[in-house]
C-alpha cells in the first residue's frame, strides 16, 4: 500500500517557564532533580500538542537538549573549551562550537536517555534526531591534540555514534535522524567539495555499522540553517550539494525545500539522484516565515513536487526545526503547532488527490 509519509524536523520553541528554569540551573541556584521536573512537563506537554496536530509521528521537540541541537551530547563534558569553530549567519550573528581539549571522546549525554524518558508520553511512534558524525568531528581542532591524534578521536567517535544510534533503537525510536545541516554550509568553507566529501565519507562510515534494514530506518536531514530566522548556507547552490547527499547510505532524506529561490530546479536535481529505496522527505514549510501556510498551499507544494519525485519515494517535512538553539524564540509555540498541522492536512488533501491511502 503506497502511503504518503509526513513528519516534523525536531525542534520546537521552548516556553520562558522552561528557558528561565535552564538558566537557572546554568547558574546553580537550582538542582538536576529539579531541573528533570521541568523537562518533564515540557516534553509531556510538547509531545500531546504534536499529537493535536494530527502527526502519526512525533518527537519531545528537544526540550531536553538544553542548549544545541549541536552540543547536547558534550554538553557538561569536562574536557571541552568553549572557543571552537565559529557558525557565522546571514544576519551577522554567530554560533560557536566547543572544541575538545583532551581525549578520550565521549558523549556526556545520549540522545536514546532522553526518548526513554520521552517516550511513555506518546500515543503514536516516535523519532528521534540526533547530530551527525560529521559535525562532531569538528570539535576536534586543526592541530592535533597531545598524546590524542586525530585517528583516534574518530574511530571513538564512531563508536560512540553508532551506540547513539543503536541506543535509540533499542529505546524504541520508530525512526532516527541525523541532522547533517553543516553540508551545505561545508561548500560555502571549501568550493573544491573536498570538506564535503570527507564529510559524506565519515557518515558513511557509521551507517556500515548497520543492517540495510536498520538503515531503511536512518535519516539525514539538510537544510540551509536556520535560527533566528537567518541562514548560514542558503546562498549555495543546491545543485553543489544534493548529488553528494544520496550517496549517504540511509534510507531516508529531509531536503529543506519550501525556502528555496527556485523550488522546481531544485526538485528536478532531487529527482535525478534518489537512489531506489531512498525516500525523500520534502520541505512544504517554511520555518523562516513567519506567515503560516495554509494546507491548500501546503497540497500545490506537494503535487509539485510529486511531478517529479515517484510518489512511492515522496514524503513531506518541515524545513528546519523551529528551535536549533534553545534561545531562538523568533518563531512563537502557537505558530510552529499551527504550520505542522498545516502541513499535516495538506499532505492528507494531496494524498487524496494523488489518489494515495
Amino acid at each position: 500500500m503506497t502511503t504518503l509519509p509526513t513528519e516534523a524536523i525536531g525542534s520546537i520553541p521552548r516556553k520562558e517557564k522552561l528557558m528561565d528554569a535552564q538558566r537557572r540551573f546554568d547558574a546553580g541556584e537550582i538542582n538536576a532533580a529539579a531541573m528533570e521536573i521541568y523537562y518533564d512537563e515540557a516534553v509531556r506537554e510538547t509531545v500531546a500538542e504534536l499529537e493535536a496536530t494530527g502527526s502519526l509521528i512525533v518527537s519531545d521537540g528537544e526540550q531536553r537538549k538544553a542548549h544545541s541541537f549541536v552540543s547536547y551530547s558534550v554538553e557538561r563534558g569536562m574536557n571541552f573549551a568553549s572557543d571552537g569553530v565559529v557558525i557565522p549567519f546571514q544576519d551577522g550573528h554567530v554560533r560557536q562550537l566547543p572544541r575538545l581539549v583532551t581525549g578520550p571522546f565521549r558523549f556526556a549525554r545520549y540522545a536514546y536517555e532522553s526518548l526513554a524518558l520521552s517516550k511513555p508520553h506518546a500515543h503514536v511512534p516516535m523519532k528521534q534526531a540526533i547530530i551527525s558524525a560529521s559535525a562532531l568531528s569538528l570539535f576536534y581542532p586543526h592541530q592535533d591534540i597531545p598524546d590524542y591524534p586525530r585517528n583516534m578521536f574518530i574511530e571513538e567517535l564512531l563508536n560512540e555514534q553508532e551506540k547513539e544510534i543503536r541506543g535509540c533503537f533499542a529505546a524504541g525510536a520508530e525512526k532516527v535522524q541525523i541532522d547533517f545541516t553543516e553540508g551545505r554550509l561545508s561548500i560555502k568553507l571549501d568550493p573544491t567539495g573536498g570538506i564535503l566529501n570527507s564529510f559524506i565519507e565519515l557518515n558513511n562510515m557509521v551507517l556500515a555499522r548497520f543492517s540495510v534494514e536498520e538503515r531503511r530506518r536512518i535519516g539525514v536531514h539538510t537544510s540551509p540553517g536556520a535560527d533566528h530566522d537567518s541562514t548560514h548556507s542558503a546562498d549555495v547552490d543546491y545543485a553543489e550539494l544534493l548529488p553528494s547527499l544520496f550517496e549517504l547510505k540511509a534510507g531516508n532524506f529531509y531536503i529543506a525545500m519550501a525556502g528555496e529561490k527556485d523550488r522546481e530546479r531544485s526538485l528536478k536535481i532531487v529527482a535525478r539522484y534518489l537512489k531506489q529505496k531512498q525516500r525523500a522527505f520534502i520541505g512544504v514549510i517554511d520555518v523562516i516565515n513567519p506567515r503560516i501556510e495554509t494546507p491548500e498551499e501546503v497540497c500545490a507544494r506537494v503535487l509539485e513536487a510529486a511531478r517529479y519525485i515517484p510518489v512511492e519515494q515522496l514524503g513531506t517535512t518541515d524545513d528546519c526545526g523551529f528551535s536549533p538553539f534553545c534561545d531562538d524564540v523568533s518563531t512563537q509555540r502557537e505558530t510552529a503547532f499551527a504550520k505542522i498541522r498545516a502541513r499535516v492536512q495538506g499532505t492528507a488533501m494531496a494524498a487524496h488527490q494523488l489518489g494515495l491511502s
